[in-house]
């Protein structure tokens, strides 16, 4: 008996054929073929954008001295307690956008030719991580960390020509 006289005896619901039939898709070399990738690629995301810029560092830092300038200039409780939290926030972003530089952009021949690059990033990041702009209300360690990236950024687009 197929499935069509089994589901009009009441032997098989409506749900149990479709679900049938799915698998049985699902099972085909047709199906397989049409559902499998061209061609597979890798990237430091996602998608395989080959977008690198420390201006995406540079604009959290400077959104994160712009939260800090802020903070000193208000005498509200709830906007100091909000201007904390979005410091810490971009804080974390520029991390992450130096540490995509760090080890995605940047190959060993860079290194070689700039052999300061690594405490360079390394020092930025820390001056955005706890012990710089995530934990304190200095301005002037937000500044340092603007000159630091404003140094990799010089040795990014040297390296682009």
């Amino acid at each position: 008996m197929d499935e069509t006289a089994l589901l009009m005896e009441g032997s098989l619901t409506l749900t149990s054929t479709i679900f049938i039939h799915v698998q049985l898709l699902r099972e085909s070399a047709l199906f397989r073929q049409l559902t499998a990738p061209a061609i597979t690629v890798y990237a430091h995301c996602d998608l395989p954008c080959g977008v690198y810029d420390p201006a995406q560092a540079r604009i959290e830092a400077q959104s994160v001295k712009a939260c800090i300038e802020k903070f000193h200039a208000s005498d509200d409780a709830v906007f100091k307690q909000r201007a904390v939290a979005i410091k810490e926030d971009r804080s974390n972003l520029v991390k992450e956008h130096l540490w995509v530089l760090w080890t995605d952009y940047f190959k060993p021949n860079h290194f070689e030719a700039h052999p300061n690059l690594h405490v360079l990033f390394n020092e930025a990041t820390k001056l955005a991580g706890a012990a710089g702009t995530k934990g304190t209300m200095d301005v002037a360690i937000a500044d340092n960390l603007l000159a630091k990236i404003d140094e990799i950024a010089e040795i990014f687009w040297a390296t682009k020509k």
